[in-house]
């Protein structure tokens, strides 16, 4: 890997370090950190905030072997994937703040945040329930022959929910154009994973469908990229779905505001001494890459995440009589 793809990459995963940091803190209340003027608000954030601190190399090592016209479908911890797609900070916040400029219109939240101009089919607040999208979405590319594909993020905890083994099923059968990522951060919600999952774990139910998977360090965003590059190249040619199992971590607890306390402190402290910035910096700098320009980069985040709290702050709320657009109607009429 040439140093400049690796810089590429920890860019990317400090936009989304930054991103979610900022986040978390609005999710808190507090903003004098960001030199935002208080707010009379508690939280600035509406809704729950699950972040994705620690898993940033799955995201930017995925993402940056797609193509704006390949369709991502995300999790409720969905941040990372939908920048890395490439969508807008500042719509992105504006939608975490309820603002009307966000891209649901302040509707969404963070679990639904969407931009299909960049391909991103959105983020879902149900374990699992972007796994039938996206295979959905990868079949309608093959009936109408075209030439893209779909990555398809989710996290460990899916495996053990229904729809998991029936996308993977589906695309195998009918060979469709997708790339089911596994986020494993070994924990679902507050619980680890593997007191909850029968077997030899996720990995394993895609190679029982001979689906061909490849598990890699997700904290070393090179080697989660070489193994999603190698994966992608064979789903776009043709092959049929493939299946990648990222063994990550989060550093935070399920939500925001929540400390993580049940969590083993030694356990923590292990994974961010593995903390795939400090790792991809310190590749960065045994390659020859100054100091300096990496601080610049982390700055240059910072300063666009910043200016996108800004405008999320300052942004318009959403109109009263805009409540009852983009709702679906069943015809019954009793949502009036």
């Amino acid at each position: 890997m040439t140093h400049q793809r690796l810089l590429d990459l920890y860019r990317l995963m400090r936009r989304i370090r930054a991103f979610e940091d900022a986040a978390e803190i609005a999710s808190q209340g507090g903003v004098a950190a960001w030199g935002l003027a208080a707010s009379s608000k508690p939280a600035l954030v509406r809704g729950p905030l699950h972040l994705s601190t620690g898993q940033e190399a799955v995201a930017a090592g995925v993402c940056i072997s797609l193509q704006k016209e390949d369709l991502l479908t995300s999790t409720h911890r969905g941040h990372g994937h939908t920048l890395a797609k490439g969508a807008d900070t500042s719509r992105m916040m504006c939608e975490l703040f309820g603002r009307a400029t966000g891209y649901n219109h302040g509707k969404g939240g963070s679990m639904h945040i969407a931009d299909f101009s960049v391909g991103m089919l959105g983020a879902n607040g149900v374990v699992a329930a972007g796994m039938p999208i996206a295979t959905g979405a990868a079949h309608a590319l093959k009936i109408r022959k075209q030439a893209h594909i779909v990555a398809c993020f989710f996290g460990d905890g899916a495996a053990n929910r229904g729809p998991f083994l029936e996308s993977l099923n589906w695309a195998q059968v009918y060979r469709l154009p997708v790339l089911f990522v596994c986020e494993d951060n070994r924990i679902s919600a507050t619980t680890p994973t593997d007191t909850m999952t029968a077997g030899e774990g996720v990995s394993a139910r895609a190679d029982a469908l001979v689906i061909p998977s490849l598990k890699v360090d997700g904290n070393d965003v090179e080697a989660v990229d070489r193994a999603a590059a190698r994966l992608i190249a064979e789903v776009r040619s043709g092959k049929g779905p493939r299946f990648l199992h990222a063994v990550t971590y989060r550093f935070k607890g399920h939500v925001s505001v929540d400390p993580g306390a049940y969590r083993n402190p030694d356990e923590v402290e292990a994974a961010r001494r593995a903390d795939p910035l400090l790792v991809a910096a310190r590749k960065l700098v045994e390659r020859g890459v100054s100091r300096q320009s990496i601080d610049l980069i982390d700055a240059e985040a910072q300063a666009e995440i910043e200016r996108a709290l800004q405008i999320a702050q300052a942004a318009p709320w959403p109109q009263a009589s805009a409540a009852y657009e983009d709702v679906q109607s069943t015809g019954a009429g009793m949502w009036r």
